[in-house]
């Protein structure tokens, strides 16, 4: 007997195709069938070549059935095997530096409320909101808008960066934002400046330039505090113009990077040409990011700093404020850049692009903005153990959509309910329908108990026909006279396609049959017993078509799967059916 004469062993085999199908979304892998196969049959060491072949054969035919089409085998056939395998150790993420020595964690994200959050943001929210957890600190929401002309804030962006955060379920203990504290960064400026430890700059900024490069003081540098305290008020007082004078903080002029030597703290801003959204025109003067950053930092209480490696010398500005301030720098941690193969997470862009017209809004689907996330159905758990994995590593990190999807499915196929939708659909008639069909398909494979829906087919008495919404990828000119079974109902072989409508004549209504046949299996939808639909696409493209009437039923905000086609969050649910596109 040949190996492909034995019915046992190719039923071994299958069985555990299926399995790896299952472990694998839906793709069997024939590497770790055969070393199964040959790990529980040693005796077929001899004929690896025969084995292969007969392997290959399953594996393909298993791969061709639909990924609920596998687990409904697996369920019928050995329930046992669907025990709960371990579930891989959630990954942890590794310890603070020196967090014992602190009697409360406290981190902080600072966000410039200039643009709506992405998915670059994730990775400095997700790991300081979770290290606060980990600790049972606080985490700290800090808008940092004090920058009312380059970086220019935008009154809306403070509260959709909230939402954000409420979605990603990273909600702050805490909120601070910068253009209230003025007055506390203009205190420890004239501090600085009483102390000798800063000046008021009036050089002009080429010939600056050319003195820090030489590492050389300017002649304004070594006035006494008096007349810098003096140029002050007057920076206060409106006295000077923008671009006539900054606040400088004293460094080490031969310090190797020229960025950390004497780096500017505070300018003047024409507040008439850029007024803040929120303060106005209050204040001409207004800091610089490491001089509000480094005092909001110490004042608040933030013991560890988690942010990417490109503010490393920011933190060698800083350590010189708090030098002069007496102050110890809280811990930090740097981690590399995350880059996602892709996606645009340039915030400048994003704008620019919303500016063109380019996108329809900040939840476009070609963004990666959170809101567009949100609105495909991709899941904010998923994106935190996206980053959760990634982790505080130093090394450059590139990702890519596939990296995020492959972890919202294994979120989202045990909660997702399954129903049926037809894009770009013909209307097939079947012919010679014996008797009466009830189809009972179920909202989940491995969740009977869910239900399901439930649909009659009634052949018309007369012509013993009933038509049925399919694909017309699934049934075109080319498959005139071949095999397919309409999914849980039927199988029937193709006798004409057209454009717009197809013919079909019922063969049996066995599905042993149509396996041994190996016939494809498509989805189906009948005619009167439907709903039009249409789905936007990650590309912002519109797909119509036609989804089962059972969806009726549904509510915006579910996220189900469209059997071979993937899954989808429902937007609105009306006298059509309108979803967003999430992934396979």
């Amino acid at each position: 007997m040949t190996l492909k004469e034995d019915a046992e062993l190719k039923e071994l085999i299958r069985k555990i195709a299926l399995l790896n199908a299952v472990k694998h979304d839906g793709k069997a892998q024939t590497g770790p069938v055969m070393g199964t196969i040959l790990g529980e049959k040693a005796e077929f060491r001899t004929r690896v070549k025969e084995i292969s072949a007969l392997i290959n054969e399953v594996v393909r035919e298993v791969n061709a059935l639909s990924n609920d089409e596998q687990r409904r085998i697996v369920v019928e056939k050995w329930p046992e095997t669907l025990v709960k395998e371990k579930v891989d150790e959630e990954k942890r993420l590794r310890p603070l530096p020196n967090a014992d020595r602190y009697a409360q964690v406290v981190t902080r994200y600072s966000p410039n409320p200039d643009c709506v959050l992405h998915l670059g943001s994730a990775r400095a929210i997700v790991l300081c909101y979770e290290y606060a957890r980990m600790y049972e600190g606080r985490f700290i929401l800090r808008f940092e808008d004090t920058d009312p002309k380059l970086k220019r804030p935008v009154l809306e962006f403070y509260d959709r960066i909230r939402e954000d955060l409420d979605w990603l379920e990273c909600k702050p203990d805490e909120e601070y934002i910068q253009s209230d504290r003025i007055p506390i960064y203009y205190e420890y400026a004239e501090k600085l400046l009483k102390d000798g430890n800063a000046y008021v700059c009036t050089c002009d900024p080429e010939l600056l330039r050319r003195k820090i490069l030489a590492s050389e003081p300017c002649e304004c540098r070594d006035w006494p505090p008096e007349e810098h305290l003096a140029r002050w008020q007057r920076m206060l007082a409106g006295g000077y113009r923008e671009g006539e004078v900054v606040l400088r903080i004293k460094t080490d002029l031969n310090h190797p990077n020229p960025a950390v030597r004497d780096w500017p703290a505070a300018r003047i801003i024409d507040i008439e040409k850029y007024p803040h959204p929120r303060v106005g025109s209050k204040y001409k003067v207004w800091p610089l990011y490491n001089l509000a950053c480094g005092v909001d930092d110490h004042l608040l209480g933030i013991t560890h700093i988690i942010r990417g490696k490109e503010h490393l010398t920011n933190q060698v500005r800083q350590e010189y404020m708090y030098k002069h301030l007496g102050w110890k720098y809280p811990e930090a941690t740097h981690y590399g850049r995350l880059k996602i193969t892709g996606a645009s997470l340039s915030k400048s862009k994003i704008v620019q692009g919303m500016k063109e017209g380019l996108y329809k809004d900040w939840d476009d689907p070609r963004l990666a903005t959170f809101a567009a996330l949100r609105r495909r159905g991709i899941t904010a758990d998923a994106i935190k153990k996206m980053i959760i994995d990634v982790g505080p590593k130093t090394s450059d990190v590139t990702l890519s959509w596939e990296n995020l999807y492959a972890i919202n499915r294994k979120i989202l196929d045990p909660t997702a309910d399954r129903y049926f939708f037809v894009p770009n659909p013909i209307e097939l008639t079947v012919k010679q329908i014996p008797k009466t069909f009830t189809a009972r398909l179920h909202l989940h494979p491995e969740h009977s108990e869910r239900g399901f829906r439930e649909y009659t087919i009634k052949p018309n008495e007369d012509s013993g026909s009933a038509s049925f919404w399919v694909s017309k990828r699934d049934v075109d000119a080319s498959k005139t006279g071949n095999a397919i079974r309409l999914m849980e109902l039927f199988n029937v072989e193709i006798q004409s396609a057209s454009a717009y409508s197809g013919e079909a004549s019922f063969t049996s209504e066995s599905y042993e049959e149509a396996r041994k046949a190996k016939v494809q299996l498509i989805h189906w939808i009948p005619v009167g017993q439907d709903m039009p639909c249409q789905v936007v696409m990650s590309d912002a493209t519109t797909l119509e078509g036609i989804a089962e009437s059972a969806c009726k039923r549904l509510k915006p905000n579910n996220t189900v799967q469209f059997e071979r086609f993937g899954f989808v969050r429902i937007d609105s649910v009306n006298t059509e059916l309108t979803a967003y596109y999430a992934h396979k």
